[in-house]
């Protein structure tokens, strides 16, 4: 190991001198021996746990990877952080702590890494927020990082077809709409989720997962892997070995690699495969670490120059086993780095560029990835709406949308509960757009996910009928006229807080428009501001107060730090 005593590693503030005797006695009670000591100590930050599937196997990958940071030099510390499940807190109150969950898990990473002063990161995340909570964490300490997602779960199998979570959620609205029974609800239950690992469908989580290697933070080939499947653990082994590589050799440091072309290569991922919502929102918060300007309408020039090549759920027909199957991720990327649409020169987790890394990568088969030349779509399947509704911009997921365009009378719901009583009883009407607001970051506070309501939508048969629009969020498993994030939002003066029951609203993805019509009197909506409006209701105590204090708008990240962020190594 002569080449670790040639540098200097932050973890030696820990454990060199007379002073730090103490500390030494600690990392002894750790098991720890004078070798291990002496060898640079890496943070294995995982969100492993039982309060979901996404997040059941993590920890075993964790233990993987350490066995990997072992064989190659170095001396691993697995810290375990929080994780809030979409899955368990959608469509009531929890679902407010689901987005501040990723702000948490990224201070958590930096209390960590600096407190212990560790010399490099391994994070394992398998879940919407907290993939990018752990991105966002290990960019902002900028010591030698390596991400691994931890895979989505297989299908179930049920009428000879294979069914996803996402099928259970939409027949809850066939059961209301009395279009299926309790008993088809209940074997559709049992059968779309047979194993352990994230929603199998291009979700937010494979999303995020795909963005992880166009990114360059993960290894290639490691996001599709299915989270049961025994190849998961060689790869986490090998991620271990690599990142002692980088962090015995001094880098690459995720600031290196997360630089503004690469942020445009992992939009270029998330526009071909139709992928969430949830991606433009997770983008700019992960450049905000790297102190990067990069928002809503830097997403949004890449989605329009991006085609559609991948036939993924929700919009399409096939799932990450499909993806896995044929190659993976990187046969994705390499069909956009041949049609043009990727920055090859990037920098990877490798120390190799992007173009070197997917050189020997086999084409797409032609069926869930196509080539650049015969596109699904000629711009990518996720649209960034403006207009006088959404100033500083909305989110519509395009991708198998049959129509792209809506115009119809404003239902105007001031909650996610008051609407999801209105919709539980079909108390609306095939035209309407159906309005939800106060969900925003500050609004809500925590800007909840709307798919419970989308979901019943679609089971109710109206999912095509209708439109929706919130300053909420969506589920990347949303799909139909659906446009979140609405900027700016109501509780801090947007447009949307002045719309009233009856205003015609048009949308046009197409022409990236969603207003209000101007058949509405001339100076109408300055005399609506005008009036006195209810104050809005703070959370008392608590993160919920604290993150409504300090939270920016959605365009930009949903951020709650400058991003300015220096970290010297202490003397």
């Amino acid at each position: 190991m002569s080449g670790m005593t040639a540098r200097k590693f932050r973890s030696e503030i820990i454990r060199e001198g007379v002073v730090r005797t103490t500390t030494r006695s600690f990392l002894y009670a750790l098991g720890e021996d004078d070798e291990d000591l002496r060898q640079p100590h890496v943070a294995v930050i995982h969100t492993g746990g039982e309060m979901s599937p996404c997040n059941t196997t993590l920890r075993d990958q964790a233990l993987h990877a350490k066995t990997g940071i072992y064989a190659g030099g170095g001396t691993a510390h697995e810290c375990p952080v929080v994780s809030v499940s979409d899955g368990l807190s959608v469509a009531h109150s929890g679902m407010r702590f689901s987005l501040i969950s990723r702000e948490l898990i990224a201070d958590s990473v930096e209390a960590t890494v600096r407190g212990h002063q560790w010399d490099g990161v391994l994070a394992v995340g398998g879940c919407d927020k907290n993939m990018p909570g752990l991105m966002m964490g290990i960019v902002r300490c900028n010591v030698p990082s390596v991400f691994l997602y931890g895979g989505a779960a297989l299908p179930g199998h049920l009428g000879g077809r294979d069914v996803n979570i996402v099928d259970t959620y939409e027949m809850i609205g066939r059961v209301l709409a009395g279009e299926a029974t309790q008993e088809e609800l209940e074997d559709m239950a049992r059968a779309c989720l047979p194993t352990a690992g994230a929603c199998a469908g291009q979700y937010t989580a494979n999303t995020m997962g795909m963005v992880s290697e166009a990114l360059g933070l993960a290894l290639l080939g490691s996001s599709m892997i299915p989270a049961v499947y025994a190849a998961r653990a060689p790869m986490a082994r090998k991620a271990g070995k690599v990142l002692m590589r980088a962090v015995l050799g001094g880098g690459p440091l995720p600031r290196d690699i997360v630089t503004r072309k690469a942020l445009e290569n992992a939009c270029a991922v998330v526009a071909a495969t139709g992928g969430s919502t949830n991606a433009p929102l997770h983008l700019p918060a992960i450049a905000n670490e790297a102190g990067i300007d990069f928002d809503l309408d830097d997403v949004a020039a890449v989605l329009a120059r991006t085609p559609l090549i991948a036939d993924l759920k929700p919009g399409g027909r096939f799932l990450a086993k499909d993806v896995f199957e044929i190659g993976g991720t990187p046969v994705i990327l390499k069909a956009l780095l041949d049609g043009g649409h990727l920055h090859g020169d990037c920098m990877t987790v490798t120390g190799r560029t992007l173009a070197e890394d997917l050189a020997k990568v086999c084409p797409p088969d032609g069926a869930v990835v196509r080539d650049c030349g015969i596109p699904i779509a000629p711009s990518g399947g996720v649209t960034v709406l403006k207009g006088n509704l959404a100033p500083d911009g909305a989110l519509l997921k395009t991708a198998g949308l049959k129509k792209l365009e809506h115009r119809g009378p404003a239902r105007v719901f001031e909650s996610e509960e008051q609407c999801l009583s209105a919709v539980r009883a079909m108390a609306y009407a095939a035209g309407d757009v159906i309005v939800i607001r106060n969900e925003g970051p500050r609004g809500g506070p925590g800007m909840r996910e709307m798919l419970g309501i989308t979901a019943l939508l679609y089971g109710q048969g109206m999912g095509e009928k209708v439109a929706l629009i919130t300053d909420g969020r969506f589920s990347g498993a949303t799909r139909g006229m659906c446009i979140g994030y609405i900027s700016p939002e109501a509780a801090s003066d947007g447009p949307i807080g002045l719309v009233r029951d009856g205003d015609l609203i048009a949308i046009d993805a197409r022409d990236g428009i969603v207003s209000l019509q101007v058949e509405l009197p001339k100076g109408e909506l300055e005399a609506r501001r005008a009036l006195p409006r209810p104050a809005h209701v703070r959370p008392k105590g608590g993160v919920l107060e604290k993150y409504a204090a300090i939270v920016g708008p959605a365009n930009k990240g949903a951020v709650t730090h400058s991003g300015n962020v220096i970290w010297e190594m202490d003397p």
